[in-house]
């Protein structure tokens, strides 16, 4: 896996399920026919039509990108704020990607369902924490094996679950 390159989707699982990592670097994909994935996708579909979506940049692909108050501004689109964390380090490492080829930009994560929005701002500590979890993710996805399954808060609506627990 030399060519492997870290996306905001493995930071997003990497918050989750250093297990899910894995097993997406190496193509086994989720259950796309798990209601969550299927739910997740449909509000991502219809909120925000106006503004431009799935723009790819780099390693990275953004949900919606607009202009704010003459700033640019990338938007994450989540069904729910119950995965905040991860949604937010994976927004922060957009905007560090964007940084590192000399574009400012503010973020934000939108929660349509919620009528929610939190705004993101990239600063020194989220840096050295995405540049340690950049490298963790490389050795996880370098390991010859997955790690064994582990119960967490999340396990019961993921769409890995059967592969994990069947």
């Amino acid at each position: 896996m030399d060519e492997f390159s870290v996306s905001g989707t493995y930071i997003w699982y990497y918050c989750i399920c250093k297990r899910e990592v894995r097993l997406l670097a190496h193509g086994i994909e989720a259950d796309q026919q798990d209601e969550n994935m299927q739910m997740g996708n449909a509000v991502h579909e219809t909120a925000y039509r106006r503004d431009s979506k799935e723009i790819e940049f780099g390693h990275s692909k953004f949900d919606v990108i607009t202009k704010e108050n003459g700033k640019l501004l990338v938007g994450e689109i989540k069904k729910s704020s119950r995965f905040m964390e991860s949604a937010r380090m994976q927004l922060l490492f957009y905007l560090k990607e964007l940084e590192e080829k000399g574009i400012h930009a503010e973020g934000a994560l939108l929660f349509p369902e919620e009528k929610k929005r939190e705004t993101v701002v990239l600063d020194d500590n989220s840096r050295k924490s995405l540049e340690a979890m950049v490298e963790d993710i490389k050795n996880i996805v370098n390991k010859e094996y997955p790690s064994l399954p582990f119960w967490n808060k999340y396990c019961k609506k993921c769409a890995y679950a059967e592969f994990c627990w069947a």
